[in-house]
């Protein structure tokens, strides 16, 4: 069962910025990847079909899937992890989410779906709905 992971994306102000961001890396360096300073131990369940949530301005606002884990040691002797990512970063439904320092293990039960796309005009306007999820009402 493929497992996920959740982490804070600081500084970003929206997914479209971080989309942004990975273009860069990607054009800079070939592919997208998040540099991090704990290896996940669960490797092989998390490049089995997991994702990384992104925990932007105080909710999960989207996920990517995880290609892979890749260790190495940098040039202080200091080991990292490169999180390697997919190029499609998939937006989901708001989510609060407080802040935390490093990556977690996120639990299947507590991953938001994915947002729907092709412009429901029922939907509430997304800060809308995330005080309404903050009061328990939704």
């Amino acid at each position: 069962m493929p497992q996920n992971l959740i982490k804070l994306s600081v500084g970003t102000e929206s997914p479209e910025t971080l989309r942004q961001w990975q273009e860069y890396m990607r054009q800079t360096y070939g592919r997208i990847y998040h540099t991090t300073r704990m290896t996940p131990k669960r490797r092989d369940e998390v490049i089995d079909g997991g994702s990384i949530y992104w925990v932007i301005k105080g909710a999960i606002r989207c996920r990517q899937r995880v290609i892979d884990l890749e260790e190495f040691t940098d040039e202080a002797g200091i080991k990292h992890c490169a999180i390697v990512l997919d190029d499609n970063l998939i937006e989901t439904a708001a989510y609060p989410h407080r802040a935390f320092q490093g990556w977690r293990y996120l639990a299947a039960d507590k991953t938001p779906p994915d947002a729907k796309t092709g412009g429901n005009s029922d939907a509430l306007p997304e800060d809308m709905a995330m005080e309404l999820r903050d009061l328990g009402l939704i």
